[in-house]
């Protein structure tokens, strides 16, 4: 089944074309040209991505990005910015923004970033195997050389956010606001206490943690190659 793109971009040119370029690699395509309606739409329709401008009438990109997150921590999201607008690409990307594109902008590129986003999400594969770790992620359940491994409810939904985003650095802060919700007033150590436990869980040597990177000055990474 084809997946289903919100578009959201009040510039009807660039809507329109989108719209039939969408349409033609196969997807199924929402368009609407204000932040309002794009929040309904996508509390509605539920996509499977989210293409989101940044300059929008009633609500701006920002405000509608922050309550899908706090709805959907997962549905993957793809901004436009116009050049100029790096602070609130920034900021977009802290929120929980998958990718941007900064208009103008070639068509290829931001179909290509539109593949990588949903493959990287991988939302309709349930079952994730890294070496002797599965993850069920409809089931919520992990096993490690088929022993089921006791996970609290957050330390899955951090693994799961590891898992639905490899290989990419995180800050502790995307972290956060992605696992614990962006309204959530914690310290970047509650991320660095739950990365802990997770290591010693599924590392096959905590204290040399190969999974779950230390990426230095940012963060972690999730490196699935890594896995034993």
């Amino acid at each position: 089944m084809a997946e289903t793109i919100l578009l959201i971009e009040d510039d009807p040119s660039i809507r329109q074309g989108l719209e039939l370029n969408l349409s033609l690699e196969g997807y199924r395509v929402i368009a609407c040209s204000d932040g309002e309606r794009g929040l309904e739409l996508a509390r509605e329709r539920k996509p499977g991505l989210i293409v989101l401008d940044l300059t929008l009438p009633k609500l701006d990109g920002l405000t509608v990005l922050r309550a899908v997150r706090r709805e959907d921590k997962d549905v993957p999201i793809v901004i436009l910015s116009a050049r100029g607008q790096e602070a609130a690409k920034v900021e977009g990307l802290s929120l929980g923004a998958d990718d941007y594109v900064t208009k103008p902008f070639g068509l290829k590129e931001l179909l290509a970033r539109v593949h990588a986003a949903l493959r990287r999400s991988g939302r309709g594969e349930e079952i994730r195997r890294f070496g002797t770790i599965e993850i069920d992620l409809k089931t919520r359940r992990c096993t490690r050389d088929g022993v089921p491994v006791d996970l609290t409810a957050r330390e899955f939904d951090l693994l799961r956010h590891f898992v639905l985003h490899p290989e990419i650095p995180l800050s502790r802060e995307q972290i956060m606001q992605a696992v614990w919700g962006i309204d959530y007033f914690g310290t970047a150590r509650t991320v660095d206490n739950f990365i802990l436990r997770l290591r010693e869980k599924l590392e096959s040597d905590p204290a040399r943690p190969h999974l779950i990177e230390t990426v230095r000055g940012i963060g972690y990474r999730f490196n699935p190659a890594a896995a034993k």
